[in-house]
């Protein structure tokens, strides 16, 4: 029987995912597995290096490659070349999908390249202009760093938009489980290499995740009948579809380019703190495990939802179904871990990064960083959503605006924090989550106007009971570690601390999903049936309204 089980799974998770759920099943799995490398690998960092200014210069050091990434290539496969590509696929037009698909990868490498050599060139010059609190030896080691990431993210970009081609195809499993192994290459760096290279393993580490991030999608994309013929002739570019691409990337990549700047800013703002490096240290690290419910549900139900809304952009009616199912399975699983995090934050810090070097006041400022973070978890989810809902309607422009908007205030309020009130870094986090919550509200509303409004009713009355049920579930988090940490065990012990952290967490998620079945929450009932029937698991995700068929041609 469980031999039969592992074959059933296996079966699903490598074949094409016909709908929504099983499609985000899927891609939560992988992402799963990315965020636990991910976890092991900022645990490792910190055991070796401690939250110290140059594992802080490390992580830095990522800023700048990944600026360019995001803003060069990011856009393109987000906004614009999936969407294109699944109309070649719908109109039965694959040897032009994949014509365009190798035309626009070789115009990417060559575009990045380009900016890469000059972000090699005058390394230093744009540390210092990122960083200018850091000492003149730290804008070395950081210009160093930066030297030799960007090679990963150059090798990177090629794993991208094969993961664009195969989740295009509905294959979402390979791309995940890629993207999880990109993680452990960076581990193996930082095991292997860190005697000998010290916190230049890392780097290298990157390298070595990229080159497996390529290699483990190579064999589904060539059965795929992919193969990699670049062209930059005229007449390739008009004919392969690239001008279409172009003309929807510019205001994601201003969008985006918007968004990594804010990211690079905060690098800036924090860089003028006292020890500017530790501090970036625990700012990332509070970043990370409040991103990782954000991770888990946000950008998979999102990546899932994409290429449905997409082919419904022309009936509206199925659209707006589509989203709001997405919206609500979406909030329903986000909002009680976020509210977890917030009320655990100090024993969940401990757990994760609780090595020997991390003392007991990073942790301490690791956990209320991580609480201010978590009040914009569900925020930060959504966004996905909705943006990718304006992306399906080929609007790229009411995104950029907003998004340009609110990081604006992230930037402003950040600013006054440091500069005028004199916080510390988790003033970066309390306007992050500002602009967070403003971003996501404002979004929403636009989009409510451009595709006539969604049924307000039943929205309204659902998302008041999963909030109210997550109201009480922070109560039913906070009442055992108190009363258990106070009476019953001794939590310097490692073990101690994660009974107390299980039975808490048993205890607040299993309040929450009672209560939500108690208030006939669809969603509760759905995640309820599932675990129910274990055994008819396979089955029960084949069975959902939202298809992602990319061989069904619109009426």
């Amino acid at each position: 029987m469980p031999k039969d089980l592992f074959k059933k799974g296996l079966s699903l998770l490598f074949k094409r995912q016909s709908n929504i759920l099983s499609a985000a099943f899927v891609i939560m799995a992988t992402i799963i597995l990315s965020q636990v490398l991910g976890l092991i690998r900022q645990r490792l960092l910190v055991s070796i290096f401690g939250a110290s200014n140059t594992l802080g210069v490390y992580l830095a050091s990522t800023k700048l490659p990944d600026f360019l990434f995001q803003i060069l290539i990011a856009g393109a496969l987000s906004s614009a070349f999936i969407p294109v590509f699944s109309d070649y696929l719908v109109k039965g037009k694959e040897r032009d999908g994949h014509k365009l698909a190798s035309t626009l990868l070789f115009l990417s490498l060559i575009t990045f390249t380009l900016f890469a050599v000059i972000l090699f060139i005058f390394a230093k010059q744009f540390s210092t202009l990122m960083a200018p609190g850091f000492s003149n030896e730290q804008l070395n080691l950081l210009a160093s760093l930066t030297r030799i990431v960007i090679f990963g993210e150059m090798i990177f970009i090629i794993g991208s938009f094969l993961s664009a081609i195969l989740q295009s195809y509905n294959h979402f499993f390979i791309p995940g489980i890629a993207s999880a192994l990109y993680n452990l290459g960076i581990i193996i760096g930082i095991v292997c290499l860190s005697p000998f290279f010290g916190i230049y393993a890392p780097a290298y580490g990157v390298i070595i995740g990229a080159l497996i991030f390529v290699l483990a999608q190579i064999p589904l994309a060539k059965n795929m009948g992919f193969s990699f013929r670049p062209s930059l002739s005229l007449q390739a570019i008009r004919s392969s579809g690239v001008l279409d691409v172009l003309k929807l990337i510019w205001p994601r990549t201003i969008s985006i380019g918007v968004f990594q700047l804010g990211t690079i800013i905060t690098v800036t703002l924090i860089s003028f703190l006292q020890d500017p490096g530790r501090n970036y240290v625990i700012f990332d690290y509070a970043q990370t495990l409040a991103f990782a419910p954000v991770a888990l549900f946000g950008q998979a139900i999102a990546q899932a939802a994409f290429p449905v809304l997409s082919k419904e952009k022309e009936r509206l009616n199925d659209f707006k179904t589509t989203f709001i199912t997405s919206f609500n399975q979406m909030l329903y699983l986000v909002l009680p871990f976020s509210v977890l995090l917030l009320v655990l934050r100090i024993p969940i810090v401990r757990l994760i990064f609780g090595a020997g070097q991390f003392d007991w006041t990073a942790t301490v400022l690791t956990g209320r960083t991580l609480a201010f973070f978590s009040i914009s978890i569900f925020a930060q989810a959504l966004v996905y959503l909705v943006a990718r809902g304006f992306y399906a309607l080929h609007d790229t422009r009411t995104p950029l605006i907003i998004g340009a908007a609110t990081t604006g205030l992230m930037v402003l309020m950040g600013a006054i924090s440091i500069f005028i009130l004199h916080l510390g870094v988790e003033s970066i986090a309390i306007s992050f989550s500002i602009a967070s919550v403003l971003n996501f509200l404002i979004l929403f509303v636009f989009l409510d106007r451009k595709i006539g409004g969604f049924d307000r009713a039943p929205l309204v009355k659902t998302v008041s009971k999963i909030f109210l049920a997550s109201f009480f579930t922070a109560f039913a988090l906070y009442i055992p570690i108190k009363l258990l940490d106070q009476l019953v065990f001794d939590t310097t012990r490692t073990l101690n601390l994660l009974l107390l952290t299980g039975i808490s967490s048993s205890a607040g998620l299993s309040l929450y999903l009672f209560l939500t079945w108690l208030f006939d929450v669809k969603e509760a009932t759905m995640f309820i049936t599932l675990f129910k029937k274990v055994g008819d698991w396979r089955q029960i995700l084949k069975v959902s309204e939202e298809t992602i068929d990319a061989n069904r041609i619109n009426p």
